[in-house]
Parts: structure tokens; C-alpha cells; sequence
């Protein structure tokens, strides 16, 4: 097959007619910056043990990849990696994964599952951007932080519980998840970025806890089924367009 490895980095996987499962050779440890992107034939991929980090738009634009097997070993998967595989039903990351990075999964429009493990921290920015067939997600009680636009346009998405220890809902984070139905935000968020839930039409009501000290602009535009809202007495900071063409 058409492998371009170098001291252990899978540098380049040339896409060869009529192949469309690649098993990855044992001895890579790592698979190298854009190695597969666009092989849009590739329908699944092997990834060895041994294997420790997958760089930035490594699987990109693989339209065609409906499985991808990413072994324990694996330690950091960057930015982009994931970024168009159109195909893409579903992922796990492994245990040693302590970020999803900038838009490692922006447009996998099939994804409906992924399970994200413990010890993940961090969530990027627009890190499931255009997921629209994400129905659910649990977000470990380990993630601190959630980056801009993080779920942005995952329209498919009715429920999610944030964890206790994030205190901070960034700007467009939810932005545009029309079947968000219900959320559950902790008591130690302190802030809500602009935008937020900008466009989340199916959200009918939200509990804002005491902590929270400042409320962005836009963050429930758009709400049409919302119809109750109490702002906490601490809020400091409110925005004049808080909820414009909320139903309230």
C-alpha cells in the first residue's frame, strides 16, 4: 500500500483505486500532519497500538470513512483531525485523551455517538461544529472547560448535563442546537458568553443558578419556546439583547 513512513511518523498514505480498508503497519507511533486527507474512498481504518498521537487534519475531508478504530495507546489527537469525514457514524477516544482540540470533529454530519472518557478537560473551540446528527453526549465530570462554539449547529442534540466543575458557558457555544430540549447548568458557572443558546428554539425553560454574576448578549435569542427565565440577584452584567425573540 501506499505508506510514507519515517521513523515511525506515517507521513503520507496515497489513496490507491479500489482500496477501501486500510490496516495501518505496527511500528508507527505516530500518523503525521493531513497523512489521509481527502482519501475519500477510504471507508475504514486500523490504527495499531503503539500508536501515540494522530496530528492536526490527519483523517480530514475522508468523506467515505464510516469506522475508525483509535487504539488505548493514543495520546493526543489535534485539531482538524476529524474535520469533513462526512461518513463518520461514530467514535471512542481513548482514556489518555486530556483535550478534544479546535474543531476535531467539525462537519462529521453522521456522527450520532462519541464517548468522551474521563480525564478529558478541555473541549475546543467548534470541536463538534456541524455534528448535526449528534443526539446525545455525556461530558465527564473532568472537563473544566468548554470553548467557543463548541456544539454549534449540533441541530440534533435534545439534552445535555455540564459538568460541576465548568465555570464559564463560552460565546456560541450551543449556538443553533434547535432540539435542545433540556439543560442542566451547575452551580459554580459564573458566566454565560454571547450567544450562547442563540437559536435553541426547543429549549422551554432553564435554571440559571445564584453564582452567576454575567449574562452575554444574544445568549437566548431566538428561544421561541421559552417562556420562563429568573435571573439571579448576583447577575451583574446583562446585556440589552439577552432575549430577543425569546417568547416571553
Amino acid at each position: 500500500m501506499g505508506f510514507k513512513i519515517e521513523d515511525g511518523v506515517l507521513k503520507k498514505y496515497e489513496e490507491e483505486d479500489g482500496v477501501k480498508k486500510v490496516v495501518i503497519p505496527e511500528g508507527v507511533t505516530e500518523i503525521g500532519y493531513r497523512a489521509f486527507e481527502g482519501c475519500s474512498s477510504l471507508k475504514s481504518i486500523t490504527i495499531p497500538e503503539g500508536v501515540m498521537e494522530i496530528e492536526p487534519w490527519a483523517f480530514a475531508k475522508c468523506s467515505s470513512l464510516k469506522s475508525i478504530t483509535i487504539p488505548e495507546s493514543v495520546m493526543e489527537i489535534g485539531g482538524y483531525a476529524f474535520k469533513g469525514c462526512s461518513s463518520l457514524k461514530s467514535i471512542t477516544i481513548p482514556e489518555g485523551v486530556t483535550e478534544i482540540e479546535s474543531s476535531t470533529f467539525w462537519g462529521c454530519f453522521s456522527l450520532t455517538s462519541i464517548i468522551i472518557p474521563e480525564g478529558v478537560t478541555e473541549i475546543g473551540q467548534r470541536a463538534f461544529w456541524w455534528c448535526t446528527s449528534l443526539t446525545s453526549i455525556i461530558i465527564p465530570d473532568s472537563v473544566t472547560e468548554i470553548e467557543q462554539g463548541a456544539f454549534w449547529d449540533c441541530s440534533s442534540l435534545t439534552s445535555i448535563i455540564i459538568p460541576e466543575g465548568v465555570t464559564e458557558i463560552g460565546e456560541k457555544v450551543f449556538y443553533g442546537c434547535s432540539s435542545l430540549t433540556s439543560i442542566t447548568i451547575p452551580n459554580d458557572v459564573t458566566e454565560i458568553g454571547d450567544d450562547a443558546f442563540d437559536g435553541c428554539k426547543s429549549l422551554t425553560s432553564i435554571t440559571i443558578p445564584k453564582s452567576m454574576t454575567e449574562i452575554g448578549k444574544g445568549a437566548f435569542s431566538g428561544c421561541s419556546s421559552l417562556i420562563s427565565i429568573t435571573i439571579p440577584e448576583g447577575v451583574k452584567k446583562l446585556e440589552i439583547r439577552l432575549l430577543m425573540a425569546a417568547n416571553l
